[in-house]
């Protein structure tokens, strides 16, 4: 059966840019909420649905991703006086939710339950704080996935939901006052109504917020004064100190200003205030503070910043860098456990803060480290996270070193039937590309073997061991699934990061490349027999290497991807791409996204791979229309009868927080549709 979506209207819209004509005829998709965009939606989702519900595999593969996917899964605790609070998603529901206990390993009580706020399991807890006396937790929600997020308040003991209301929110967290007469948060201006989605906002400034006072009354406490540069507060010191981390859009560089919030009036100061290097606080002892930096360390080291002499040449350094990158510091008593990546796997070091290297933490292998909480006390509880493993939670004793789990998730799979690897690919410049490959245990290269290749390479982020559903299932049934350590990526330092972005971004979509000629060079498979997968820049990635090298892949499936390089700094929160991708009203930068921007790169006549595009409505990180406008364009310009659909989930964004009922959905309508595109079964 081939599906045959409807034609989609060619408007004549002609942008001059940079001197060069550059048609635009899809731009009313850009409209989400217009009657005519949600008529082409509606009729898009109709011929996919179809397709895709056919399909004779769908079926199985949605039992078994139920199985997998509806598991407890916990995360560490959080000690505020004689209270602990964590969050836990529960077997079966659709959103984890806030729980407080009197120990830290009690299942505990529910304080913020999404699952009973909506029937569709969209509204979602977002972010929460916790008052210095566990006596009241301040939690921002999100409905259907949007970025956006509205505070309330509520008293721990009774349940008791208090007045106070906080809209229009993003990003940033809530810092408690130390007497618990209000909280600093992240404030945005108010979206035009209806255009939500869409519009693009100003930057974060914070905002006091006095339990009892109407939002209307709450005063910026800091804003900085730079255009794009957003701001956002983390509170240390048991809540004295208010820390103020500004990031710009330029490139990675941060400012620190920091406020002593038990002082009778608050005065910001600033601690490292100029932005020539990344610097985030990770602890402090009064008024010296423990920076996390990139400043003459690719690597990242650990310093120690006083507020009364803050310059460079006064720095104190208390971790060194070393060849793996540190990315996480937590401050446990008198010492700091340091995350670093060794090889794209997390490790756990234990250093005191006078700059001794006291022991490192016995992780198992191939693990990521989702968080570690500590109270100032030399107990710390340990997110961890596997390629088999949900989440687990770990405690440990940094003067011992001894470590003990917790909470097990404890999964419906065999483990041992699985087989994680590591492998290198080259590049076009002859990088090495490191790579993670997982299989059955009784499956071998034999050319036939179908793959599911995965990646992102962008904004310093590192793709590390993570469970994954769909990927477990794709091994199941006999496929081998790759993830790949990608430049531009945060797994091996700032070197690394810098390789792939701006005028450096080729490398990326090279290193993709060289992956999928890897799996055809070492006997895996063969180019119809692989498909690509990744979501947001990794969505540019799939949509990259799909205009450049159809011919190495079967299958394509870009999710919520930034596929207008010209427009995408034109909607909500792109602008601050533009540090990693450029630009496109700089004529130089412009040049850079120009070459590589998947809508303005698709061929006519050419014979494009099974392509599946995956978008929400409500998508206010990357609006939909990218994906709208691309698969229009794909659709128009497809020579062959491989499929060309799209499917749009309503009632979900950017993809965090969605409901675990849409996510079991779409990772069957997704694996299904590969294994049909590359002829398996």
């Amino acid at each position: 059966m081939i599906p045959h979506p409807p034609v989609t209207r060619r408007d004549h819209i002609v942008d001059v840019l940079h001197g060069e004509a550059v048609a635009d005829p899809y731009r009313w998709l850009e409209d989400t909420e217009a009657a005519d965009t949600k008529a082409w939606i509606a009729e898009q989702n109709a011929v996919s649905i179809s397709y895709l519900s056919g399909l004779s595999s769908r079926s199985a593969i949605r039992n078994r991703l139920a199985e997998i996917w509806n598991v407890t899964r916990w995360g560490p605790p959080h000690s505020h006086a004689d209270r602990w609070f964590f969050v836990r998603h529960d077997a079966g529901a659709d959103q984890p939710a806030l729980f407080v206990a009197a120990e830290p390993s009690a299942m505990g009580t529910a304080v913020v339950d999404p699952n009973l706020l909506s029937r569709d399991g969209t509204i979602s807890l977002n972010k929460w704080a916790v008052s210095r006396d566990g006596a009241r937790v301040a939690y921002a929600l999100s409905e259907s996935g949007s970025d956006w997020m509205t505070w309330r308040v509520k008293e721990t003991a009774t349940g008791e939901e208090l007045p106070d209301l906080v809209e229009w929110c993003k990003w940033s967290s809530a810092v408690w006052l130390p007497n618990g007469s209000g909280f600093i948060y992240g404030a945005q201006d108010a979206p035009t109504r209806g255009q939500e989605y869409l519009e693009g906002h100003g930057q974060c400034r914070l905002a006091l917020h006095r339990l009892g006072q109407p939002s209307a009354a709450d005063s910026v406490v800091f804003a900085d004064d730079q255009v794009g540069w957003e701001s956002y507060a983390d509170g240390f010191g048991d809540g004295r100190w208010l820390v103020i981390t500004s990031e710009g859009n330029t490139g990675p560089q941060t400012k620190l200003h920091v406020a002593d919030l038990a002082a009778g009036e608050l005065r910001v100061e600033p601690l490292l205030p100029a932005a020539a290097d990344q610097n985030f606080v990770v602890g402090n002892d009064d008024r010296t503070f423990f920076v996390l930096t990139d400043a003459d360390a690719p690597r990242r080291r650990v310093v120690a910043v006083t507020l009364d002499a803050p310059t460079k040449a006064d720095w104190r350094e208390v971790v060194p860098e070393s060849p793996d990158a540190i990315i996480g510091v937590t401050e446990a008593g008198e010492c700091l456990v340091v995350h670093v990546l060794h090889d794209a796997s997390s490790a756990l070091q234990i250093w005191t803060k006078s700059g001794e290297r006291r022991s490192d933490l016995p992780l198992p292998p191939q693990v990521t480290v989702t968080e570690v909480t500590a109270n100032r006390t030399s107990v710390i509880w340990i997110g961890l996270r596997s390629f088999t493993d949900p989440g687990s939670v770990w405690t440990a004793d940094v003067r011992t070193g001894e470590l003990r789990m917790v909470h097990d998730a404890a999964p419906p799979i065999d483990a041992d039937a699985l087989v994680v690897s590591r492998a290198s690919a080259r590049s076009t410049d002859g990088t090495a590309v490191p790579m993670f490959v997982i299989h059955r245990r009784d499956v071998a290269p034999t050319g036939e073997v179908p793959a599911m290749l995965y990646g992102y390479g962008g904004f310093d982020i590192a793709l590390t061991p993570e469970f994954n559903p769909g990927r477990l299932v794709w091994s199941e049934r006999g496929g081998v699934v790759v993830v790949a350590n990608l430049r531009g990526g945060g797994e091996f330092g700032k070197e690394w990061f810098e390789a792939g972005r701006r005028e450096a971004k080729q490398n990326v979509f090279d290193d993709f490349a060289g992956c999928a000629r890897w799996l055809v060079e070492s006997g895996w498979s063969r180019p119809d027999r692989i498909a690509i997968n990744g979501g947001s820049n990794g969505g540019l990635l799939v949509g990259a290497l799909l205009t450049q090298h159809p011919e190495l892949i079967g299958a394509a499936v870009p999710e919520v991807g930034v596929m207008d390089m010209l427009r995408y700094h034109r909607f909500t929160i792109g602008w601050a791409w533009t540090g990693d991708l450029g630009d496109p009203d700089d004529p130089q930068q412009y040049r850079w996204v120009r070459a590589y921007s998947p809508l303005h790169n698709l061929q006519p006549g050419t014979a494009y791979p099974a392509t599946l595009v995956m978008t929400a409505d409500h998508d206010d990180r990357v609006v939909p229309g990218h994906s709208f406008k691309f698969v229009a364009a794909l659709q128009a310009a497809q020579a062959s009868d491989a499929p060309v659909l799209i499917r749009v989930e309503t009632s979900a964004g950017h993809g965090a927080a969605t409901p675990v009922s849409k996510l079991i959905d779409a990772r069957a309508d997704m694996l299904a549709f590969c294994e049909s595109a590359l002829g398996v079964g």
